[in-house]
């Protein structure tokens, strides 16, 4: 039904992800490829400014801006610094929408959140343009594998399923007991350290609004609130907060986390429930 319905739609979406930045050529000829394959796509700009070869940066983008695209949505991921070795280009079709781009983990937090039906390597070069660079996938495999997906043709004509495709760590916490163990996946121009831990995440151990717990990484540990808003504490307060894509943060108010607690994307961390 996805798509029969992909099929039908008159301008169908591809947004694009990619840490290409705006000064260089590379974002415009990817349009460019789009759009001589299928001129009605309305291709829309999620951001091309993703730190230089963050794999994890544009994970948690992608993930947390697809939520809000139309269903039917084809999104195209390039942070790629395997470009070019044996890392496998890959359709992933969800029950929502299709993502294209390399087999490093890009696409799966984004997918995984929309239900993962199947996984296909792009390997038919019909649908690939005539010379493919060592060095540009995105233009040379994506963006026409995006076109060709928008044009209506089925998934399963790029290549063969696969089931070994690489999910990340950081996509998913682990729960032990009472205990959420996670990590730092972003930080923000706020210095809000996002973390991989979800609201259902904290539920399942007992967790929600109003509740005290005890952050630990290293040999620190600190006494946090979950909060509603920031201003729940006193300026320069630490405290934590289901943040607007349904992650859990851990904030200062009117200040920064990141210095604060001196943590960095990657770092892991550990939260449990304190029993007042």
């Amino acid at each position: 039904m996805l798509l029969l319905a992909m099929a039908r739609m008159k301008e169908p979406i591809i947004a694009l992800l990619s840490d290409f930045g705006l000064k260089d050529p590379y974002v415009a000829e990817m349009k460019a490829v789009i759009l001589s394959i299928c001129p009605e796509a309305r291709i829309i700009d999620v951001t091309h400014q993703v730190e230089k070869f963050n794999i994890r940066m544009g994970a948690f983008i992608l993930a947390s801006a697809s939520q809000y695209f139309p269903k039917e949505t084809i999104y195209v991921g390039v942070v790629d610094p395997g470009v070019g070795t044996k890392r496998r280009p890959i359709i992933v079709e969800t029950s929502n929408s299709l993502y294209v781009g390399p087999d490093n983990g890009l696409l799966m937090m984004a997918a995984e959140k929309q239900g993962i039906k199947h996984v296909y390597e792009i390997r038919n070069k019909r649908y690939m343009l005539s010379k493919v660079s060592r060095t540009f996938h995105g233009r040379d495999i994506f963006a026409p594998a995006a076109a060709h997906l928008a044009n209506g043709i089925p998934p399963k004509e790029f290549g063969p399923e696969i089931k070994d495709y690489i999910v990340p760590e950081y996509a998913k916490p682990i729960i032990e007991g009472d205990t959420v163990i996670g990590e730092v996946l972003h930080i923000d121009d706020f210095g809000n350290l996002i973390t991989n831990i979800s609201e259902a995440n904290i539920a399942k151990v007992g967790l929600a609004e109003g509740d005290l717990i005890k952050l630990s990484f290293r040999d620190e540990s600190f006494r946090l609130k979950i909060c509603r808003a920031y201003g729940e504490v006193d300026t320069g307060e630490p405290l934590a907060i289901i943040g607007s894509h349904n992650f859990l943060e851990f904030s200062v108010n009117l200040g920064n986390a990141a210095e604060y607690f001196g943590l960095n994307v990657g770092d892991k961390l550990r939260l449990e429930k304190i029993n007042s």
